[in-house]
């Protein structure tokens, strides 16, 4: 059985496997006050160029997402986002959990719009009855985007002006940065998201590790008490050398890219394949998921030799799945694909 299903579906990368072996047995402090940690963290500040910035791992995406919105949301505020965002679809409901709405805009290939969230904070203060409602507190973004797109330098840059303007942070979920930042079609580098962003995480579930993310604040802005707030979440790891090891391994020898720039190459070796086949292109990502339109009993028999992930209906006759590559994923496995389909 191939698989093709997600980015996380086999273990960790072996540099990093290797790593945690080899420091098993070193007696090290918890709660992230590890030598490896603050290694990691050395190491991170130094890729995105920002010296001054305060770090914080945790274990998941979903606990990055609803301990960073929750304590930077004062308690009348929601956080806006893409109706496709990850936070308002496939997180069931952690945010709304924290008391917290998410305020939608639509979606131009998976991203927000500046001009469109422009309009939507001055209709917001020109209602005379907007104390009465829930008010934008921060903006949410993904670099790549649920449908594996990418922001341009310059949208980046004009969303993070308008949310300097109305004095509110941008939140940006780098689950899988290390595709979008390592795509053949983008502009961006982890020093623009370090510039544009007041806060954001780098992605290590997706990205090579066990599990982890890093948080990054890049504005001196990390919340008083960060620590104690995330254990009141649940989301704090006593064992914190178990991310600081895996994130002083990706940021090594730039591993971290190294796996960014292979699930792409392998990604764009499949589209190619693809289109070569004839195949439709739900959407045309320059990043490690490719999505394609199949025919419903093509898609049932596929099922037999490959796993992949249902994303959503096209028509009646067809739906839209998702084929997606990782460190793990081989030539041999694209080639396999392509034969089969």
């Amino acid at each position: 059985m191939l698989s093709f299903e997600c980015d996380y579906n086999c273990g960790a990368h072996p540099k990093v496997l290797e790593k945690l072996i080899e420091t098993n047995l070193v007696p090290q402090s918890g709660y992230g006050f590890d030598d490896y940690s603050q290694s990691a963290k050395e190491k991170i500040r130094l890729a995105c160029g920002c010296p001054d910035a305060d770090i914080f791992f945790l274990v998941g995406g979903t606990q990055s997402n609803a301990v960073v919105i929750d304590t930077l949301l004062n308690s009348y505020e929601g956080v806006v986002c893409a109706d496709t965002g990850h936070i308002s679809t496939h997180e069931a409901g952690a945010i709304e959990a924290c008391g917290h709405k998410v305020l939608t805009l639509p979606n131009h290939r998976g991203k927000i719009c500046p001009e469109e969230l422009l309009t939507l904070f001055k209709s917001f203060y020109a209602d005379e009855n907007y104390e009465h409602m829930v008010s934008p507190g921060m903006v949410y973004i993904s670099h790549p985007t649920e449908y594996g797109t990418l922001y341009t330098k310059q949208e980046l840059a004009e969303i993070s002006s308008v949310c300097r303007e109305y004095h509110i942070p941008l939140y940006l979920d780098g689950a899988r940065l290390a595709y979008g930042l390592m795509s053949n079609q983008t502009n961006v580098t982890l020093s623009d998201v370090a510039e544009f962003c007041d806060v954001f995480y780098i992605g290590g579930t997706k990205c090579g590790t066990l599990c982890g993310e890093a948080v990054v604040f890049t504005k001196n802005n990390m919340p008083k008490r960060f620590l104690t707030i995330v254990k009141n979440h649940g989301a704090l790891l006593a064992k914190g050398r178990l991310t600081g090891v895996q994130f002083d391994t990706l940021f090594t020898d730039g591993l971290y890219f190294q796996i960014g720039r292979h699930a792409v190459n392998l990604a764009e070796m499949l589209k190619s394949g693809l289109i070569s086949k004839g195949y439709q292109l739900f959407i045309d990502s320059p990043t490690n998921q490719q999505f394609v339109v199949l025919e419903n009993n093509m898609m049932e028999k596929l099922k037999k030799d490959v796993s992949f992930s249902y994303w959503e209906k096209y028509d009646a006759n067809h739906t839209v799945v998702r084929f997606a590559t990782s460190w793990a994923t081989t030539k041999n496995d694209v080639e396999k694909l392509l034969e089969i389909l």
